[in-house]
Order: C-alpha cells, then sequence, then structure tokens
C-alpha cells in the first residue's frame, strides 16, 4: 500500500461516515418501553422472496440515532412504513417517541432481536465483520432483506478514474483484525461479506461518498456553506475545475427506501455526480446572496505551507498521483433504480439554516477546515508572492 494511500484512508476514516454512526454515537438507541409485557409475535412473512414496491414493511434499524438514521426513520415513515430502532439508548434517547426502542449491543447482546421478524434490517453501524456476522446470521432466518451500509473507501485503487461497484476493494493485512481507524475501508469490505454470507442475494450494499447536509456533525462539509454565508475574501483551493463529490443526508435516506420498495439487492455506489469545487463555491454564494470572494491558492502554494487536502480544506481533494479518481465514482447504477439529487442551493441553505440553530459555542469552533486566523495570514502571503499586476512582489524581511 502507497504512503499516498494510507494517508487517504486515515483522513477517510474519520470522514466518510465513520464520525456520522460511529460505536459509541449514533448506533444506540433511545429510551426502552416502559411496558414489562413482552411485545406481540410479529406476524409470519410473506411468502414473496423480496417486498415488491408500494407494500408498507416493518423495518429494523440497527442505529438509528445519529446522522444517518434520524433521516431514514423520517424517509420510511412518510413512505408509510413502520420502524424499529435497535441500539444502546445512549445518543438522543428523545427522538422519535412513537417509534419502538429495542435496548441491546451489537457487540455481544442481541436478546431483544431473538424471535422478532422484520421485512428488512438496515445495518449503518457496522464496522466490524465479526459483529456484522453476529447480527446477520441471528437475523437471516426472520427478515427478507439485509441493508449494509458500506462506503467508497472500500475500494483500493483511487487512482483509476470511473471506479465502480465492481472495482477491487482493499484488503487487510490481517483478516482478524478490529483496528478501525487503521484499516477502515477493509474491514467495512469485510463487513460487507459477512452480511452476503449470512444472507445470500438478499443483501443490499451501499456505498456512500461523504454525507453531507442539515445534522453533520463533523463540519466537513458545513465549513464551505458556512464560510461563504460570513462573506468577504475566501481562500479557495487547488483549480476551480477540481471535482468534488458529496451527497445529501435526505437524498442518500430516501434511495436507501427507494432500494427497499423495489427489492433491489446487490452493491451500488451512493453519492452525488461530479462538480467542480468552483461550482461549489459560486453555487454556496448564489444560494446565500453572499459577498464573499474567492482567491484560487494553488496546490503547490497549500502544501508548502502544510494545509492538507480534505483534513484543512474539507470536501477537496486534488487529483494527485494515487487520487486521479476519488473524486469521479461512477453512480450510475444507483441512479438507475432511482437516487435522486435535490439542488445545491437546499443542501448549502438547509445547511446553513441548521447550523444557526447550534449553540454559540459549539459555532464558536468548527470542527473542520481552517480557522479565520489561519486563512488570513495564508491569504496575506499569497498575496505577497503574487502581487495585483502593477504591484511589486513584498521582499522577505532579513534576519537581525
Amino acid at each position: 500500500m502507497s504512503l499516498a494511500r494510507r494517508r487517504f484512508l486515515r483522513l477517510a476514516s474519520a470522514a466518510l461516515g465513520f464520525a456520522a454512526c460511529r460505536p459509541g454515537a449514533g448506533e444506540q438507541t433511545a429510551a426502552p418501553t416502559t411496558s414489562s409485557a413482552p411485545p406481540p409475535a410479529d406476524p409470519p412473512l410473506r411468502p414473496e422472496p423480496v417486498l415488491l414496491g408500494g407494500q408498507a414493511q416493518k423495518i429494523l434499524i440497527l442505529g438509528g440515532t445519529a446522522f444517518l438514521g434520524p433521516q431514514l426513520v423520517e424517509a420510511a415513515q412518510r413512505r408509510g412504513h413502520s420502524v424499529t430502532l435497535f441500539n444502546r439508548g445512549k445518543t438522543r434517547p428523545e427522538l422519535f417517541p412513537d417509534v419502538e426502542k429495542l435496548r441491546g449491543d451489537r457487540d455481544g447482546d442481541l436478546k431483544a432481536l431473538e424471535g422478532r421478524q422484520w421485512d428488512t434490517v438496515i445495518d449503518t453501524s457496522g464496522y466490524v465483520p465479526r459483529v456484522v456476522k453476529a447480527s446477520a446470521e441471528l437475523l437471516a432466518p426472520n427478515v427478507r432483506q439485509y441493508v449494509f451500509i458500506s462506503t467508497i473507501s472500500v475500494y483500493a485503487d483511487t487512482s483509476k478514474v470511473g471506479i465502480d461497484e465492481d472495482s477491487p476493494v482493499a484488503v487487510a493485512p490481517d483478516p482478524k483484525t478490529e483496528d478501525i481507524p487503521a484499516h477502515y475501508g477493509a474491514l467495512k469490505a469485510l463487513c460487507e461479506q459477512a452480511a452476503e454470507a449470512a444472507m445470500p442475494k438478499r443483501t443490499t450494499v451501499v456505498r456512500p461518498g461523504l454525507i453531507v447536509g442539515p445534522g453533520d456533525g463533523s463540519d466537513r462539509f458545513t465549513y464551505w456553506p458556512v464560510r461563504v454565508a460570513a462573506g468577504g475574501e475566501v481562500l479557495a483551493p487547488g483549480d476551480p475545475a477540481n471535482p468534488v463529490q458529496f451527497i445529501d443526508v435526505r437524498d442518500l435516506a430516501e434511495f436507501i427506501i427507494t432500494a427497499i420498495e423495489g427489492g433491489h439487492v446487490g452493491v451500488y455506489n451512493a453519492n452525488g455526480a461530479p462538480m467542480p469545487m468552483g461550482d461549489l463555491l459560486n453555487g454556496s454564494k448564489t444560494a446565500l446572496a453572499s459577498n464573499a470572494e474567492f482567491t484560487w491558492v494553488d496546490r503547490q502554494f497549500l502544501a508548502d505551507n502544510k494545509v492538507e487536502p480534505w483534513s484543512d480544506l474539507p470536501v477537496w481533494i486534488p487529483p494527485d498521483p494515487g487520487f486521479e479518481g476519488a473524486t469521479a465514482v461512477r453512480i450510475d447504477r444507483a441512479t438507475a433504480i432511482g437516487l435522486k439529487f435535490r439542488p445545491l442551493a437546499e443542501t448549502v441553505t438547509s445547511t446553513v439554516a441548521w447550523w444557526n440553530t447550534l449553540p454559540e459555542p459549539r459555532r464558536a469552533k468548527m470542527r473542520a477546515g481552517i480557522t479565520r486566523e489561519r486563512e488570513a495570514e495564508l491569504l496575506a502571503a499569497w498575496h505577497a508572492a503574487h502581487p495585483a499586476p502593477g504591484k511589486p512582489k513584498a521582499k522577505k524581511k532579513k534576519a537581525a
């Protein structure tokens, strides 16, 4: 594995979904029901191997209270399905008082799932194949379809433009490893395989890219709309033509429910269409009626000043060697079965509106991106090295 790929996977492990529903965050449950009586017996499953669209389903979500999970609950309810959440009850237990909540632990306490039946299970919180295997094998006799939420970080080679669902996946050096930060993509690939082994030809694997929108506590995408909304001179990275890819969490949730309703199994990349970075920034400016002015700073200058893509300037992954295909992942298989996208303006404005509801101490410090002070330093250095036409280049001061 190249050093470049190691760097990318280290960053991606904290970015492409891991923070959205990591163990201890989003896969926990709300409070248990107060009744001590056992739940009524589930009716027997209908005989169809996979449900067809238009039928109300009973959906079990493993997780459901972090970022993607609540959007799944709301999308399913809007479309007439009933939902059960299974988690530990430690994250936002007040959510969804009208939804059945089962308490347990993915890692060792699945008792609440025993003997119950659902049409479909959505696994939003699987990172270790041992844990996914346990839940999938337990549920296999009693559910019709297993939907596993994976990641595009499973792909082994991001230098190839046009990565599709059949592209090779990463392989962990030790198949028994459970070191998620070090082997995030490879472990997700093993989780996919564990689910499919437990429920062959009844498993749907969804591989999202960067998930964005209201409720994203990582600030990875939020950095840009919030910064553009503030106006003034904005440091813009690299070339405006550099492509970026992301998906609104609400579009992802709707797609997952669409795939369930249609009985679609197999693997699907679920990401937005590649968009030039310039379109993201200019579109944000227009949507927010901002007075922002963008100063495009080249890749080499940023590297010389130790500014990293993705971590320091999120969303942006320049086409450096080894990353030429990182933001050009094919999504035609998913769009063919119903993946749709809302306008960028809607994602941008709703993200800023959500951000503005957060407490001031939370908004005072972004969790991603550079600070305004660091941005000002970089812009001053850039202008000193690249004076406007007719202005002399600033001379470096000699040490006393």
